[in-house]
């Protein structure tokens, strides 16, 4: 009986599986909201951040929050939900030993730990496309709680 629940168990899985990579191979669209705030960000430096959302209902990418350039990194932090997955990008500022002020655009993979199964598999079968949509990303982490993208790893990642 266990061997029998089992296998209907891994039948589902797989077929849970099939399905997150056929939407994947489909393809989930970019809003073109998407592309043309990101190049605000990178050229006109408009915003300290976006955070993007996948909206399964239209299978495509949004944008759900724009950062102020006055915004600070745990303002960042905070826009990004506990229990659901998002991508980010933020603009890090830093100074280099040459005393030279720099800065980085982080791409974030946010999939938390507490976050659903399913949400987690369409956020990562969606990653790599979404990331060639938003040419000039130099940094990408992936994190499943907020340790894991610190403004000590950004650092540590940028420099």
């Amino acid at each position: 009986m266990h061997k029998r629940h089992g296998f209907e168990q891994q039948t589902s899985l797989h077929s849970f599986q099939t399905k997150c990579k056929a939407n994947a191979a489909s393809g989930m669209a970019v809003h073109d909201d998407c592309k043309l705030r990101f190049l605000d960000l990178k050229a006109k430096r408009t915003y300290r951040f976006i955070v993007f959302k996948i909206e399964e209902k239209q299978k495509q990418v949004i944008v759900e929050k724009l950062g102020e350039p006055t915004d600070s990194y745990e303002d960042f932090s905070a826009s990004l939900p506990a229990d659901e997955c998002r991508y980010a990008v933020y603009d890090f500022d830093y100074v280099t030993e040459e005393n030279c002020q720099k800065s980085r655009i982080i791409f974030i993979a946010w999939s938390p730990d507490t976050s659903k199964v399913r949400n987690k598999m369409i956020y990562a079968s969606s990653k790599d496309r979404f990331k060639r949509e938003l040419d000039g990303i130099q940094v990408e982490l992936q994190a499943t709680d907020p340790t894991e993208m610190g403004l000590d790893v950004i650092r540590s990642r940028s420099t």
